[in-house]
């Protein structure tokens, strides 16, 4: 009797202790599984936000390199421009020295030469000579060339026209200064003293004067480089 009231005991306190094992590790599983999930969800929040970082800063290089490129484009562009008006402003200098060089050379209606030229022939001779230009032999003619200048805007190297009493153009002449002030000089061969320098304020030559035309710009003489060097 005593004997199968032990194994009754001991059987029950089997059950008892197997339950309770059975219990404990159905409760700790979840909160194992738990801990892990938050730790990853952590570890992947972290990684979204250095990827992020690393993702913002390559494009803000990309855009630091852009804008980099961009500036180094302009400057480059800039200073092309730069050289070219340098190029251009030189040759205008050229073509004003070799007018000067006519400076006392005597007129001669229908003359060609350092001996003797007249006004046209002067303006054909000089940019011919200067900057490899074909214009017209008479002033009426170089009249129809290049495009019209405003006396305001005026500069130098641009061609002067000249009538008596508003008839055809009968006289041109090279802009050799322009002041501050707007006072214009140009360089021409005139019938009294030859090739000299005049105002164009003066009284003889100021009511004569009708329009002028800008023979080289520079977009003419950039474009004539570029055919060149092609």
């Amino acid at each position: 009797m005593k004997k199968r009231i032990l194994f009754y005991c001991t059987a029950m306190f089997a059950t008892f202790s197997l339950q309770s094992c059975v219990s404990n590790y159905v409760v700790s599983t979840p909160t194992t599984y738990s801990n892990e999930y938050k730790s990853n969800a952590k570890l992947a929040s972290i990684d979204n936000k250095k990827l992020a970082v690393a993702k913002q800063q390559l494009l803000n290089s990309f855009k630091d390199e852009q804008v980099v490129a961009a500036r180094s484009l302009e400057t480059i562009v800039k200073n092309e421009e730069i050289a070219k008006a340098v190029r251009f402003s030189k040759k205008i200098d050229d073509i004003l020295t070799e007018a000067e060089s006519y400076l006392g050379t005597p007129y001669r209606y229908g003359g060609m030469t350092r001996r003797g030229i007249d006004c046209s022939a002067f303006v054909l001779s000089v940019f011919g000579a200067s900057a490899g230009m074909n214009l017209p032999r008479v002033a009426a003619s170089q009249a129809q060339e290049g495009e019209k200048v405003e006396k305001s805007e005026l500069q130098k190297g641009d061609l002067v026209f000249f009538s008596h009493s508003r008839g055809r153009i009968s006289h041109v002449g090279i802009v050799e200064s322009v002041s501050e002030e707007g006072s214009v000089k140009f360089i021409h061969a005139a019938t009294s003293r030859g090739v000299m320098i005049s105002s164009l304020n003066d009284s003889y030559w100021g009511p004569k004067f009708r329009f002028a035309k800008r023979v080289l710009s520079q977009e003419v003489f950039n474009d004539n480089l570029a055919n060149n060097s092609n």
